[in-house]
C-alpha cells in the first residue's frame, strides 16, 4: 500500500489509465485526481463503496475495477443525462438521485454500511460544453443551471424572483464578488424592462460592472455563484457529510474533492471535528471526540502535469478521513 500523503503522483500515467477505463467518457469529463482519490479509498476487493457523483463514471469505473464479484458500488447522479450514460457492470448500480438523499437510498438497497464514499464536486465538462444547459458563458441560451431537470427554480427564475438583498448575497457567498450588491442592483434594474434570462442577456447586464481584464474570471464566478443556488449545493453537501457517519462503517473512508473554498471548508471542519461548523467536542479530559480521523492532514492537489492535461483540475482539493 501507498503512503497517501507522500505518494508522488506521476501524471504521465493518468491519460492511458483513463481511456481504459472510461472509453465512453472523454468528452463528458475527465476525472481530477483520479488515481489519489482511489488510492484514498483504500478499496477492499469485497466491500461496498458509494460513488455520490457519478459524473462522466471515471471515478466509478476505477472503482469498480478494483472489485471482486462479491464487492459493489452504487453511484448517484441527478442528473439524466449522467444516468443514461451509466455503464453495465454486476458490480455496479446507478442511482438516479440526489446524494442528499444517500442514507434513504442505502435502505431501499438493503445496505446497512459501506466502505467508503467519494465525492467529486465538480461539474461536468458535458454540463459547461452543452449551450442548452446554460452553465457556460462561452454559450447563449437560456439561463437554466439546473443539475435535475426536475426542479423548478433555474437561474433565470433566481435572475426573475430574488430580490436584490438575495442576489448580492449568493453573489458575494458564491461568487466572492466585491461588487455583489452592484451587480444585484443591476440584474433588479433591467429586468424591470427586460428579462435577464438568458446568457447574452446577463453577460450585457453585468460587463460593465467587471474588470475587463479579469472579465473570463469573473463572470465565471457569477455563473458559478448562480449555479451553486440553483442546485443548493452547500446544503447537499452538508445533508451528505452529516449522512456519511450513519452510512460509513467503522474504518471506512471519506473521500471528498472540492472545487470551492466554502466546500473545502465545510469538509475540513466535518473531517475534524465531525461537524460543519468545526466545533470539536471533547471529554472531561480534553481529548477530542471526533467521529473521524484525518488520512492527509494537508489537501492533495494535482501536479503540473494533471493540470496541463486538464486545467480545469486546477482548483481541486482532495480531503480523505476514515470513520473511528
Amino acid at each position: 500500500m501507498f503512503d497517501i500523503v507522500n505518494f508522488p503522483w506521476f501524471f504521465s500515467n493518468f491519460t492511458a489509465k483513463l481511456q481504459s477505463l472510461i472509453p465512453m467518457a472523454e468528452t463528458y469529463h475527465i476525472p481530477a485526481l483520479l488515481t489519489p482519490a482511489i488510492e484514498g479509498l483504500d478499496i477492499r476487493p469485497d466491500g461496498i463503496y458509494v460513488d455520490a457523483t457519478f459524473g462522466g463514471g471515471g471515478h466509478s469505473r476505477a472503482i469498480v475495477e478494483h472489485l471482486e464479484t462479491r464487492g459493489h458500488l452504487y453511484g448517484f447522479d441527478q442528473d439524466e443525462d449522467a444516468v443514461n450514460r451509466a455503464f453495465s457492470d454486476e458490480r455496479f448500480t446507478i442511482v438516479h438521485s440526489n446524494f442528499r438523499y444517500l442514507s434513504n437510498f442505502m435502505r431501499y438497497y438493503g445496505v446497512t454500511e459501506v466502505d467508503g464514499i467519494l465525492a467529486d464536486l465538480g461539474v461536468s465538462f458535458h454540463h459547461f460544453d452543452d449551450a442548452e444547459r446554460g452553465f457556460s458563458f462561452r454559450w447563449n441560451g437560456i439561463l437554466d443551471m439546473r443539475m435535475n431537470r426536475r426542479a423548478t427554480r433555474s437561474a433565470a427564475w433566481i435572475l426573475a424572483n430574488y430580490t436584490e438583498e438575495q442576489l448580492t448575497r449568493i453573489f458575494r457567498l458564491y461568487g466572492d464578488l466585491k461588487q455583489a450588491g452592484r451587480i444585484a442592483r443591476a440584474v433588479v434594474k433591467v429586468r424591470e424592462t427586460t428579462p435577464v434570462d438568458t446568457v447574452e442577456q446577463l453577460l450585457a447586464t453585468v460587463r460593465p460592472l467587471i474588470n475587463p481584464r479579469q472579465e473570463k474570471k469573473e463572470m465565471a464566478q457569477v455563473f458559478q455563484a448562480l449555479r451553486m443556488e440553483v442546485n443548493d449545493e452547500t446544503e447537499a453537501l452538508r445533508r451528505l457529510l452529516e449522512q456519511s457517519l450513519k452510512v460509513l462503517r467503522p474504518g471506512g473512508r471519506l473521500v471528498v474533492i472540492t472545487y470551492h473554498s466554502i466546500e473545502d471548508r465545510m469538509v475540513k471542519n466535518f473531517m475534524k471535528t465531525g461537524n460543519i461548523d468545526g466545533i470539536a467536542e471533547k471529554d472531561f479530559y480534553g481529548h477530542s471526540l471526533s467521529p473521524m480521523k484525518l488520512i492527509n492532514a494537508k489537501p492533495i492537489v494535482p501536479d503540473e502535469r494533471e493540470i496541463e492535461a486538464n486545467p480545469r483540475s486546477r482548483s481541486a482539493k482532495l480531503r480523505i478521513a476514515r470513520k473511528i
